[in-house]
């Protein structure tokens, strides 16, 4: 598995659902901590408001899911599959995604600072004003990959791959053009300047 940054541990879990059915499941406030789902089918599952604290999911399938002003607060991703799952204005602080599938995935608002997402494929996925402060992006696959208006403040890019990738509006003061793939990323003309400045270079009128 990988490792949280800054070596948090694992949370542990006290109760297991397992081979659960909850296809279409309406989570709209239900709240669960430390609980341990494995190989749960949480297609189309959607609501608003729901909580998941210090859980862990392993082989669950969030396709076609959509998720509201929900929080998933130190949560451990294992091999989960989130093909065209919608998050919006959702809490994954402190979330770790291991070995995970996010095709179509697609976040708008909310706050996922010191989530790791690290090596993650995320080529087809989409990121819109979301907080990513402190996020673990080692060697993330971003290529063609949408993430505007991200606050990647602290971020950990190193060998993160952000060719053709739309960056716009993005804070990238934690990227350092030596290390991260930048052929082909659209900027606006204030990160350009950023990306100069880091470079070494005296930008003047």
């Amino acid at each position: 598995m990988a490792d949280r940054m800054h070596g948090r541990p694992v949370a542990p879990t006290e109760t297991t659902i397992s081979s659960a059915n909850w296809d279409s499941r309406d989570l709209t406030g239900e709240n669960h901590e430390n609980v341990l789902f494995v190989d749960v089918d949480m297609t189309e599952a959607s609501g608003t408001g729901a909580t998941f604290r210090d859980c862990t999911f392993r082989g669950v399938r969030f396709n076609a899911s959509s998720h509201t002003d929900a929080a998933f607060l130190n949560c451990t991703f294992v091999r989960c599959a989130f093909f065209d799952a919608a998050f919006t204005g959702c809490k994954l602080v402190g979330s770790l995604f291991d070995g995970c599938t996010h095709d179509l995935l697609k976040v708008k608002g909310g706050d996922w600072s010191f989530t790791g997402l690290p090596g993650a494929d995320l080529r087809r996925a989409s990121f819109v004003d979301v907080r990513m402060r402190e996020a673990d992006l080692t060697g993330a696959r971003c290529a063609g990959a949408e993430l505007r208006r991200i606050d990647l403040s602290g971020a950990s890019l190193h060998k993160a791959d952000f060719s053709g990738c739309d960056l716009r509006g993005s804070d990238l003061s934690a990227v350092d053009p030596f290390t991260v793939e930048l052929r082909g990323a659209v900027i606006d003309p204030y990160q350009a300047v950023v990306l100069a400045t880091t470079l070494g270079l005296d930008v003047r009128e």
